[in-house]
C-alpha cells in the first residue's frame, strides 16, 4: 500500500473514532417492551406451526420428533448436514424435515412461518453457547 492510500485509510479510521458522528441507537423502555412482545408473539406462532399437522401431508408434526424443540441445536448452525451433503443453515434442515418426515412442501427462508419456527426453536435453546459447526 502506498503512503497516500495509507494516510487516507488512517484519516478515515480516525474520523470514525474522533467525533465522526458514529453513535449507537438509543432505545426507549417502550421500544424494548414492544420488541420483546413482538419476539414472544413470533415464538408463540412458531410453536403453533411446530405442532400444526397441516405443515405436512401425513399428519406428522415437528414436535413429534422434537418435543419443545429438542435435538434441533440451533446454536450449532451453520454446520455440515449429512442429509443435505453440505454446510447448511438451520432453515435448510427444517425444510428437509418438512419434505421428508412430514411429506410437505418447503417454506421460503423468509416465510413468516419459517421465521416463527426458528424463533421458537432458538427460544427453547436460549442460554446455550454458540458453537457453529459442532456435532
Amino acid at each position: 500500500m502506498n503512503k497516500k492510500k495509507m494516510l487516507q485509510l488512517t484519516c478515515a479510521t480516525l474520523a470514525l473514532f474522533i467525533g465522526g458522528g458514529v453513535t449507537a441507537d438509543e432505545f426507549t423502555k417502550q421500544d424494548l417492551q414492544r420488541w420483546q412482545a413482538e419476539y414472544m408473539a413470533a415464538v408463540k406462532a412458531g410453536r403453533d406451526v411446530f405442532t400444526d399437522p397441516k405443515l405436512g401431508s401425513n399428519g406428522i408434526v415437528c414436535a413429534q420428533c422434537h418435543p419443545n424443540g429438542a435435538n434441533t441445536h440451533p446454536e450449532t448452525y451453520p454446520k455440515f448436514q449429512k442429509q443435505l451433503g453440505k454446510v447448511a443453515q438451520m432453515w435448510e434442515m427444517v425444510n428437509w424435515c418438512i419434505r421428508n418426515p412430514l411429506e410437505g412442501k418447503d417454506l421460503a427462508a423468509n416465510d413468516p412461518r419459517m421465521t416463527n419456527m426458528l424463533a421458537y426453536i432458538a427460544h427453547e435453546r436460549r442460554g446455550k453457547t454458540l458453537t457453529p459447526g459442532k456435532h
